[in-house]
């Protein structure tokens, strides 16, 4: 099961479902159509936009890092957050505001503390760039990594519950060693939270 199964399997059918940094579009266009949800989205990139309006999507443009004042208290269904935290300058915040602004939340990080990327990072004595961390140090957006384990502690600082979490390996596998020590061999990690 990769990360849209897992965030469809979360979701009810016909929810009211806020997407922020929805790039594309991809995921709320299979929500869309595949559980019948409301969907917004919030996208800062004008040409992510431009997609997400091309598919029939209601889009947005909106700089999270300005805030989300614009959104009532659980307002919505389900926030999700998929692979956007890392970008955004004060990732605390959002992730409050995430689950302010929903009943629940998706979160999915790229995962710091891979094998990979530490062994890249001992090796080469450079930043890694992988899968989940496709550029190099100076050309990318994610300015705030974490590992799983800083992800959580995160969310006990914050007083937010963990009511579910999953683990991909490089392959977008749920296997082996990556469920039995995902902070060293899951790449990706996707949390449902509520506070």
């Amino acid at each position: 099961m990769d990360t849209i199964e897992v965030i469809k399997n979360w979701i009810d059918k016909e929810s009211q479902v806020l997407d922020l940094g929805c790039g594309d579009g991809n995921i709320l266009n299979i929500l869309t159509k595949e559980l019948g949800v409301t969907a917004l989205g919030v996208e800062i990139n004008q040409e992510n936009l431009n997609e997400c309006i091309n598919l029939g999507l209601n889009v947005i443009q909106q700089n999270i890092d300005e805030g989300l004042s614009n959104f009532s208290n659980k307002s919505f269904d389900v926030v999700i957050m998929s692979q956007t935290i890392q970008v955004l300058k004060e990732p605390k915040q959002a992730l409050l505001e995430v689950t302010r602004i929903g009943k629940e939340s998706i979160v999915t990080i790229p995962n710091f503390g891979h094998w990979a990327t530490r062994l890249n990072l001992l090796l080469s004595g450079r930043m890694p760039v992988t899968g989940a961390l496709p550029n190099n140090w100076y050309d990318t957006e994610n300015i705030h990594l974490c590992t799983i384990k800083d992800f959580e502690v995160l969310c006990s600082e914050c007083g937010i519950d963990i009511l579910e979490k999953r683990f991909f390996n490089g392959s977008g596998k749920e296997k082996g060693l990556t469920q039995i020590v995902p902070n060293a061999f899951a790449a990706t990690a996707i949390y449902k939270i509520s506070k």
